[in-house]
């Protein structure tokens, strides 16, 4: 383990800067969702359980280097202090004074640092800034760590620093699934386009040993070998590019597991009338909306075998019923693998914490996450500055 965490730190008497993601939805001034809030509450118990005193930052919405009231992280502060049930100080420009008065119970909340663009631009001058606060920097925003920003990669240099219980939980869950991964793996990757998931396509075929193509994506490659798919959403100019990762899966002794049979249907609605047909058996004024029962069958047999699952993306159009139904037939077999002790599994990114939700089936898995992009980009194989910065 390159980074250190909490319990690796002295934090007595010290001053602790925490990034945080509490970029949470908001109606009529009212947090929607305070998911992102509880989660960084271990974190915050821990240090001040430790004699440290606790300096939250984060950013809300996309102000873009600008003052926008509406994005005040004023706003969120009082579903933070209820959500933890501790007093929390509001510090919207005057960060050292606010420090200096700081109380022991309190928790100080600076003003979104989304304001200032020397956040975004990973300015050394604002990470200074930042640093000047503290004597320790804590990341505790995975979601946020895959952008070099000044609250999550420049200060890291600044000042000693270590991952909160978040970060650490998420990148100990990640590097059980894919970094050291008990084989076999097996991941789901599913979505409408194969344009936003090339280089995560390309990173897996070479790291897991099954990789189930589901979504519009499996249409892509079902026409670049030649197979009808009508009306279907499809990338056919990615043909070629399909082909190349069927070939690098191959050579990799990666098998691509594609639909065995699919679920078409004349019209992109709920209750839509459907029929299930053998993949290359699509008419040319249907559209695929999900898999087979045979494709399901297959899959389980496969989770069956394997030790560890990687998921990110439905099957099908789980929005809309049935074209749900692979999506949460697979998703519901995983989560009793789990529940059994048998397999270790890890999903990510919105739609597919949408799609287990909905299967009722997101409390069983190993570990959600809610990162997005940034779980995204890990799955991909790329370097997330936010981590990386925590090496150093």
């Amino acid at each position: 383990m390159a980074w250190k965490t909490l319990d690796d730190m002295d934090l007595n008497g010290k001053r602790v800067l925490v990034r945080v993601d509490i970029n949470v939805p908001m109606e009529n001034g009212v947090v929607t969702d305070l998911t992102r809030i509880s989660r960084i509450a271990d974190t915050v118990y821990d240090i001040q359980d430790a004699g440290g005193k606790v300096i939250l930052m984060a950013h809300f919405g996309r102000p873009k280097g600008k003052v926008v009231e509406a994005m005040s992280m004023i706003h969120i502060a009082p579903a933070v202090a209820d959500e933890l049930g501790v007093p929390i100080t509001f510090a919207d420009s005057d960060y050292r004074d606010a420090v200096k008065e700081m109380q022991n119970d309190e928790v100080l909340l600076l003003e979104n640092l989304r304001f200032n663009p020397g956040e975004e631009a990973n300015d050394p001058a604002f990470a200074k800034r930042l640093a000047s606060l503290c004597d320790i920097y804590v990341n505790d925003a995975f979601s946020a760590s895959h952008r070099a920003h000044a609250s999550t990669a420049a200060i890291a240099k600044l000042r000693p620093s270590c991952a909160g219980r978040l970060m650490a939980e998420e990148l100990g869950a990640l590097e059980a699934a894919l970094g050291n991964p008990k084989r076999p793996v097996v991941a789901v990757v599913g979505g409408a386009k194969v344009s936003t998931k090339l280089d995560l396509l390309g990173n897996l075929v070479g790291k897991v040993d099954h990789l189930v193509i589901g979504g519009g994506m499996a249409n892509t490659f079902l026409a670049a070998q030649g197979i009808g798919v009508g009306q279907s959403l499809c990338e056919h100019d990615l043909a070629e590019t399909a082909r190349d990762i069927l070939s690098k899966a191959e050579a990799a002794g990666c098998e691509i597991i594609l639909p065995r049979d699919i679920v078409v249907a004349r019209e992109f609605k709920a209750g839509a009338e459907s029929e299930t047909l053998a993949p290359n058996a699509c008419p040319a004024d249907a559209m695929i909306l999900d898999a087979g029962p045979a494709t399901v069958a297959y899959i389980e047999e496969v989770l069956g075998r394997a030790k560890t699952l990687v998921w990110n993306g439905p099957l099908g159009a789980f929005e809309i019923e049935p074209f749900d139904a692979a999506t949460n037939a697979a998703a519901q077999a995983a989560a009793a693998l789990t529940k059994a002790g048998k397999l270790i599994s890890v999903a990510g990114g919105g739609d597919t914490v949408a799609a287990l939700n909905q299967a009722g089936v997101a409390a069983d898995f190993t570990y959600i996450s809610t990162a997005g992009g940034a779980f995204l980009e890990w799955m991909e194989g790329k370097e997330l500055p936010g981590v990386a910065a925590l090496s150093n």
